[in-house]
Order: structure tokens, then sequence, then C-alpha cells
């Protein structure tokens, strides 16, 4: 699909939802719920601290602040911010002298975190209206840590956008970011329909590719911190593959997850915490779980 077709549908899509207050959960959209609502992608916010029920749109797939290691006093970026439930979330952890900045590249949605913020009166939290695969309104080495929830996938030069994280990460910092992704092969009809896209599926990447994109980046110590199984319903599926086709899907190896990655940028010629050097960034593969480069045994992105 052609990017700026691609870009102008999903912005499309989630200014409706910033107007209309929609909550139907998956990203906001209906493409991955079924007929009667059913959503297991997004993740309850509702014990967190800082939590804002009135900017949570139900449109994440993770938790990228549960893991994320902010600290009183950081500045935070988040990508994708939408009406700022995660960004809220972040305030939160950094206090009055640390520094949480969301960007959105639909006007729509930045209007209603700005709204928000209004209400909340938070004078370290800003939203702007950017491109996560050019983030010019966003200095070099600006941020202790980059999050991001359910927005990386739509996202289509992946590899540009997390150049960009790259480059706003100050040395020593490190990203948490939630995103979609699959194993195995996804019907390529699902990969190419638009509705899918804003629906955070079309736009998944294959998983070692998208830890591949991130080592690229120059990113060090990669791990998977949680990953959780997505399933679609049936009619869901069934508008874009035949039954045939979904039998094959549901007896195969295939699966569709949610992730959240950790990630540091390190100076140059320095390594993690651990003394193996799988996790800088080496073909060595390392058999421990979570620890482990990128979390997994087989993709040598690590």
């Amino acid at each position: 699909m052609e990017v700026q077709i691609l870009k102008s549908a999903i912005k499309e899509s989630y200014g409706a939802i910033a107007k209309n207050d929609q909550t139907s959960g998956c990203c906001g959209d209906t493409a991955c719920c079924s007929t009667d609502g059913f959503s297991n992608m997004n993740v309850a916010y509702h014990q967190v601290e800082g939590y804002q029920e009135e900017a949570d749109l139900a449109l994440g797939c993770g938790l990228p602040t549960e893991v994320a290691n902010i600290q009183e006093g950081d500045t935070v970026v988040d990508l994708g911010a939408g009406a700022g439930n995660d960004v809220f979330v972040a305030r939160q952890i950094v206090g009055e002298k640390g520094r949480v900045i969301g960007i959105d590249m639909t006007p729509e949605m930045v209007v209603r975190a700005l709204q928000n913020n209004q209400k909340l009166g938070f004078k370290n939290v800003e939203f702007l209206l950017g491109d996560i695969e050019n983030m010019s309104p966003i200095s070099t080495e600006t941020a202790d840590v980059v999050i991001s929830n359910c927005v990386m996938n739509l996202v289509p030069n992946k590899e540009s956008a997390f150049q960009e994280v790259f480059r706003i990460l100050k040395t020593g910092g490190h990203f948490s970011i939630s995103d979609i992704v699959y194993q195995g092969a996804l019907p390529p009809d699902i990969l190419e329909a638009a509705e899918m896209y804003a629906g955070c599926v079309a736009g998944a990447s294959e998983k070692g590719k998208y830890l591949g994109i991130i080592k690229a980046a120059g990113f060090k110590n990669i791990q998977i911190k949680k990953e959780r199984l997505i399933t679609l319903p049936d009619d869901l599926l069934l508008k874009y593959i035949n039954d045939q086709d979904l039998a094959a899907f549901k007896a195969s190896d295939s699966g569709i997850y949610s992730i959240t990655v950790y990630a540091d940028k390190l100076d140059a010629g320095a390594c993690c915490e651990a003394t193996e050097s799988a996790c800088c960034g080496s073909e060595t593969k390392n058999e421990k779980a979570e620890s482990a480069c990128c979390g997994t045994t087989d993709t040598g992105c690590c």
C-alpha cells in the first residue's frame, strides 16, 4: 500500500477516535474486534498510579511504563501519545523535576491530549505534532527514556523510526516499547488490508525482523520483557480469508503477539551488565530466557 495513502487512512481512523471518544479497544478500531465487540489487545490501567481515565482511549497492547525503569527527574518521550494515557503515567513517576513529551502525527489526538493536560495543570508535560519517522520537533539526545504503546506497528518505515529513537535518546538511555508482531506467516489478505493496518495487525512485522531492525539501529541489551498471544476472532478473519485458509492458519504455528521490548543506547564499545557479549550486538546466541539476547534463541538479532 502506498505510504501516503496508508498514513492518511491511519490519521482518519485515529482522528475519528479522538473526536468521537470511541473506546472499542485494539487501537481504537473495530478491526481487531468481533461483532460482539470482543478485543483482547488492550491492557487495563486502572490500578496504575497516574492513570487518567479521560486519557485512556483503549489504544494500547501493553504497559510499557511498567518495565521502563523511569526515574524521578527523567525526561521521557512517548511515541504516538494519543490522548496522553502513558504520558500521564510517566509524569507520575518523573515528578515535578522531570519532563514528559508526547508526540503524535494525528492533529485531533494532539488537541485531545492538550485539553486533558490543561485540566490536569501539569507544567512539565507537552504534546507535539510530529512524525515518528522524522521527529524534527525533538532535539538529539533529549530523552532518558522513550516509551511507546502499540504504535510502531503503524509506522511504514520502522528502520527510520528506530533510528530516530536512537537519535533522541541520551547516551546511556533506553526505551520500553509495547507492540504487535507475528511469528510464522500471516495470510497475505490480512497483511494487505487497510482496516487491519489501522487495527494494528497488518502493520505488524515478523518478530525476528522487528528485533533485527532494533539491532541495526545501534541498540544493545535488547530484551523481550513481556509477551502475550493475541487471538483474533474467526468472524474478523473470515472478512479477509476463506474457511480453508482460516483452518490452515489456525493449524499452523503462526501467531500474533503483543510484546514489550527493552533496549539500551550505550557508549560505543560499551556492553550491558551481563558478561556475555551476546547482549551487546554480537551474533552469539544466549540460551537464557527473558534476560537473554532479545529474549530468543534463534533470531541472531542481538
